[in-house]
């Protein structure tokens, strides 16, 4: 299978998460400013979602542009992905509509942390097909950011029994911290066109 279509598929359901996304935040029958204030921890949750769903998306187009081969394998890693991040919707809007409520912070983190989880399985499933001097291989590297994320998932869980607000900062702090643009693998797949030995 040619990776374009993998492509394609998960752009096309990553595309139909957005449109659930947005379809959750309901016009308000007021016609002033006011009748927009219940909305805010709705829009709030959407857009910190939105935020999730573009890093992923981009990181996913990223690491697809470094991989050559296609495996049954990379396949089933990419839907169990999808599978979690089609889940986002549900918690974004459950999260919302109660305006960030203990429950409801700790499944938003469970949906992030399987979120996680399954983007690093298919990471390492294209590695073990493409090698350990693969393109990928060598932009991840240590991967300092995706061995982190795990561990501060787990805490924004934690912290949601006794603290909503400091869940919430944790994981607007996880957003925050892939939303700096990653060019590793942009940075090493100019470097093999170029010729130039990674390390």
């Amino acid at each position: 299978m040619h990776k374009g279509r993998l492509e394609a598929f998960s752009d096309g359901v990553l595309a139909i998460i957005l449109t659930i996304m947005v379809l959750e935040i309901k016009v308000p029958h007021g016609a002033d400013f006011a009748a927009l204030k219940p909305l805010l921890p709705v829009v709030l949750s959407y857009v910190l979602s939105f935020i999730y769903i573009g890093i992923y998306w981009n990181n996913h187009h990223m690491m697809l542009a470094g991989t050559s081969k296609v495996s049954g394998g990379i396949l089933w890693a990419n839907l169990h992905l999808l599978f979690w991040l089609s889940l986002v919707p549900f918690v974004t809007g459950w999260m919302g509509e109660n305006h960030f409520s203990r429950a409801t912070l700790v499944m938003y983190g469970v949906v992030l942390l399987m979120s996680g989880l399954a983007y690093w399985i298919l990471q390492n499933c294209i590695i073990a097909i493409e090698g350990p001097e693969s393109v990928l291989a060598r932009a991840v590297g240590r991967d300092f950011k995706g061995k982190a994320s795990p561990l501060l998932y787990c805490l924004g869980i934690v912290a949601s029994f006794w603290n909503p607000w400091a869940a919430g900062a944790v994981y607007v702090g996880i957003a925050l911290m892939w939303l700096v643009p990653d060019k590793r693998i942009e940075r090493t797949l100019v470097d093999k066109a170029e010729g130039k030995h990674v390390g």
